[in-house]
């Protein structure tokens, strides 16, 4: 494994949700506070960008073509032609979607946080594909990475400012997953607990921001690689290429009053392990 890379040269204000579209053979991410979806097709470079209504938390491929968007109201649905619904309505007044996951079963997990950061303003949700809500937490301060294990019996979740990645046990044919108990406690001074993937070895790669790192955890939660990153406030983290072997690290430039000329832009660790193939959201 080498070191980081530029992907995406771009100052993004919240650059973050970094997901590989298979399907499409690129990436997807999003710059939440400019309400921007964008993509990056590493083979030829190309870039696309598009507008959402709303600041936009995270964004997700469908199974039928198009995307699932974490939005300020609720979640919401881009047709491949691009024509917009929404799936699930919740409007709270000071509060917006934040990071979301595609679960193994073709559900989306959608979180949300208050714009303030306020302690217990935020949620997690299940959304199921014909927009049914089932609520899992709702004391959420800033809901972030959300993954699976390989074999579909773990789910891993961040609430940033506990400074954990808590684990839960999925039971089959229940969607609600239970028994949250932390793997993870991050010492103060690296940073916070931001996104996160889990990869074909069952490990948990964490983007700490304010820590200027990735981490990755063993499923036991040993920490057992650091990579150290040019941006102060990496977000999230996603493996993605042909063969799921380069982890693509989005960053943010919000809140520094000098940032890094590469924060904001998307990095790339190529050959850095072995990623998942990721659900499409079936709905």
């Amino acid at each position: 494994m080498t070191g980081p890379e530029i992907a995406v040269r771009h100052e993004a204000v919240l650059g973050e949700g970094p997901t590989w579209d298979a399907s499409a053979a690129r990436l997807l991410w999003v710059d939440i506070l400019s309400a921007r979806v964008h993509t990056y097709d590493p083979a030829t470079g190309r870039r696309t960008v598009m507008a959402t209504e709303q600041h936009v938390g995270a964004a997700k491929p469908r199974a039928g073509g198009g995307l699932v968007v974490n939005l300020r109201d609720g979640v919401g649905l881009y047709d491949a032609d691009g024509t917009f619904r929404w799936l699930h309505r919740d409007p709270v007044d000071g509060r917006r979607g934040n990071d979301a996951a595609v679960a193994p079963d073709g559900s989306l997990w959608a979180g949300t946080m208050r714009y303030d950061e306020a302690p217990g303003g935020g949620t997690l949700t299940r959304i199921a594909p014909d927009g049914t809500a089932a609520p899992l937490l709702t004391d959420v301060s800033v809901s972030n990475g959300t993954g699976w294990s390989p074999d579909g019996s773990r789910m891993y979740y961040i609430d940033s400012p506990t400074r954990r990645i808590d684990v839960f046990d999925v039971r089959p044919g229940d969607p609600l997953p239970v028994n949250r108990r932390p793997l993870v406690v991050v010492e103060p001074g690296a940073g916070y607990p931001d996104g996160l993937t889990v990869d074909a070895d069952g490990c948990v790669w964490v983007a700490l921001w304010d820590g200027g790192a990735v981490r990755r955890y063993t499923p036991r939660g040993v920490l057992d690689r650091v990579v150290a990153l040019p941006v102060r406030r990496p977000t999230s983290c996603a493996f993605g290429g042909a063969a799921l072997t380069d982890l693509y690290i989005t960053s943010a430039r919000k809140g520094l009053a000098a940032p890094h000329p590469l924060s904001g832009s998307v990095l790339v660790l190529p050959d850095a392990g072995r990623g998942l193939a990721q659900p499409a959201f079936t709905g």
